[in-house]
């Protein structure tokens, strides 16, 4: 366990032999994305400063970037065995493993990375402590919707991407790529340019503005230009941690565990991930493929069968109506008009 925590007390009156004391606690938040991504510059600082704010400077978060405490796949452990305090986790770089966040991965579902997550959180909260009971699951968000990005074209329908290699964000999109003929390479985002770059792959799939943070974007420059999936990440505390908090410090985090947090958190990165593709529009060499209604079609298939594949797969995890509940996270997206259209 990384927490470091620390009582302090000031005495009160000597006469009645008590002291009153104050728990100090620094926790660790480990994550994999770069130290100039903006859900560390902006999200995960504003959320620390906050907390050592609300909390009158007694929780200090710490922040321990780019795979820093340990891989990007690992996040999930690290937070339930108490190598980290804090971790931010992609439920699906371990495809399987969490099928019922994974409703998030389809296809053809979300709109934005803004209100969507707000929607979401509060969707999986039902059924959090079913799937991922062994830590304490505090933010649960998305980002802006993303597609395929490959070295060559065309990429318009499923089959065009016959034989490639092709590295998925998440479990959902790695089944998809194998149904259009292709060969999922499962390398976390860190290591997206290495794949590429080396020839390894021959596509990857990401939101726009991530091609330019992970250098990729002189690589792939040719796009599917359609909104088509998302990836869900949960902020996880270790729960011996959450457990060992004061009352008054548990209240400061629980008030940060929020539907309003899980948005406000990602708030800079969706709007730097929506506006990039109009940035890689203006740029030279970058050839964007829009699908007609035949192509789409094909597109909306293999949705179809993802959604059955889904909905199988959180009944075997004990979901007892997975119909219902996608059709719940479907009507909450629409309420905060974050649904695909």
């Amino acid at each position: 366990m990384t927490a470091k925590v620390m009582m302090t007390g000031a005495t009160l009156a000597m006469a009645i032999g008590s002291a009153a004391t104050a728990q100090e606690v620094t926790l660790a938040l480990s994550h994999w994305l770069p130290p100039v991504h903006e859900v560390h510059t902006d999200g995960m600082t504003e959320w620390a400063e906050s907390i050592a704010a609300a909390s009158d400077g007694r929780i200090q978060v710490d922040l321990y970037p780019a795979q820093q405490l340990g891989s990007a796949p690992d996040h999930y452990d690290l937070a339930r065995d108490g190598i980290v305090d804090i971790a931010f986790v992609n439920p699906g770089y371990q495809a399987g493993r969490f099928p019922i966040i994974a409703a998030g991965e389809l296809p053809f579902l979300v709109s934005n990375g803004t209100t969507a997550n707000r929607a979401l959180h509060e969707w999986y909260m039902q059924h959090a402590a079913q799937e991922m009971p062994d830590v304490h699951v505090c933010l649960v968000n998305l980002h802006d919707p993303g597609t395929f990005h490959a070295t060559r074209g065309p990429i318009a329908e499923p089959g065009d991407y016959a034989g490639m290699n092709i590295r998925p964000p998440q479990g959902t999109i790695a089944r998809m790529i194998s149904l259009m003929g292709a060969s999922p390479v499962q390398v976390p985002v860190p290591e997206m340019r290495a794949i590429l770059s080396s020839g390894g792959a021959d596509a990857t799939v990401s939101p726009w503005h991530s091609l330019s943070v992970f250098n990729v974007a002189d690589i792939v420059t040719h796009h599917l230009d359609l909104p088509l999936y998302s990836v869900t990440f949960v902020y996880a505390m270790n729960q011996g941690v959450y457990d060992s908090l004061s009352p008054e410090n548990r209240e400061v985090i629980d008030a940060h565990c929020t539907p309003e947090w899980s948005e406000r958190i990602n708030a800079a990165w969706a709007e730097q991930e929506s506006s990039g593709r109009a940035r890689l529009v203006d740029q030279e060499g970058h050839v964007f493929y829009t699908p007609d209604d035949a192509q789409m079609a094909q597109w909306q298939a293999l949705s179809d069968q993802l959604r059955e594949e889904w909905a199988q797969a959180a009944a075997n995890a004990g979901l007892a109506d997975p119909q219902a509940a996608l059709e719940d996270l479907t009507a909450r997206l629409q309420a905060v008009g974050a649904a695909y259209e």
